[in-house]
């Protein structure tokens, strides 16, 4: 059974009344679900309680870390108050083999970026048509997705999108008012995997697509390590500040 630990932000849903419309549990619980009914093993952990409180201790530890197969993560306006060391540990974590799924706005977020090693700006503007183009219908992330994906409200994200060249691209995302953008994008980080999927803005029901579930859940599978060093090999491995 592949093991999955989401991280959410929980942040917008609980201080926004039509973000909580959207998301009334947080956006955590509706990847949980669809995951779980996958057969996938799931924990959720949120840096905000219900009440919108930044909560002392995240709960990404190195335990939990040490029995993830794959670590999902979403954030978007409180990136800096993840603290250096966790992102660093799960920088540190993926390069001994973890996969890990950033999501939309959690390209902004410190793990992402020490993964990545550069400032990964992009341009945006809200409440925008996307169609998602599959390029590489080969690979097992796409499996069973149509030639296309069109999304009726997201957020554009826009090239020049300040990342490393992917190891391989996967989609690419087009919108209404012309701009395109690389939004399926994998990377090797030593022994483990990276995935970066841009759809998923907090005011759309983007994650109750069927076919942004079927992504997701393909990423899962194929993110799963396959060469992962020990707990006392990983500490050779040090993550460096920006």
């Amino acid at each position: 059974m592949i093991k999955v630990t989401i991280f959410n932000e929980y942040l917008h849903e609980t201080t926004d009344p039509d973000i909580k419309a959207v998301y009334p549990k947080g956006i955590h619980t509706v990847l949980a679900d669809f995951l779980e009914e996958q057969g996938f093993k799931v924990r959720t952990f949120t840096q905000h309680d219900d009440n919108g409180n930044l909560r002392d201790e995240l709960g990404i530890t190195e335990e939990i870390l040490n029995d993830t197969d794959v670590l999902i993560w979403w954030g978007h306006m409180a990136h800096k108050y993840v603290p250096d060391e966790v992102a660093q540990m799960v920088q540190r974590h993926v390069q001994c083999g973890m996969g890990a799924i950033f999501l939309h706005s959690a390209h902004k977020s410190k793990p992402f970026m020490y993964l990545m090693g550069t400032p990964c700006d992009l341009k945006w503007r809200d409440n925008e048509k996307e169609r998602l183009w599959v390029i590489n219908p080969a690979h097992p992330i796409m499996k069973d997705v149509p030639e296309y994906i069109d999304i009726p409200q997201e957020e554009m994200y826009g090239e020049r999108f300040t990342i490393p060249d992917p190891d391989e691209l996967l989609m690419i995302g087009t919108y209404s008012s012309h701009e395109v953008f690389r939004s399926a994008c994998l990377w090797q980080r030593v022994n483990g995997k990276v995935f970066y999927f841009q759809p998923g803005h907090e005011a759309y029901p983007t994650y109750y697509m069927p076919e942004i579930r079927n992504i997701i859940s393909n990423a899962v599978r194929y993110l799963k390590p396959t060469y992962r060093v020990s707990e006392l090999s990983c500490e050779h491995y040090h993550g460096e500040k920006l």
